[in-house]
């Protein structure tokens, strides 16, 4: 059986987690990118989400809960 570990700092707040090799390679096998996962974002894709952050900020009234996306169809 493969068991996690949950790693903890002095005060006994969490900050980070210890998995088994195994598991891990199965982790990359499922998600073969992960390993690039934290990689920076290209500019272009942090200035679109900063114009989208802002439209929301401007308008707040024009977001919806995803599930409700699809009513009325």
């Amino acid at each position: 059986m493969l068991h996690t570990q949950i790693l903890k700092d002095q005060q006994g707040t969490p900050t980070g987690v210890f998995i088994p090799i195994k598991m891990w390679e199965g982790v990359k096998f499922q998600y073969p990118d992960i390993e690039s996962f934290d990689a920076d974002l290209p500019q272009w894709e942090k200035e679109f989400i900063d114009r989208r952050l802002e439209m929301v900020k401007r308008h707040p009234e024009r977001l919806h809960p995803v599930e409700t996306l699809f009513e009325g169809f």
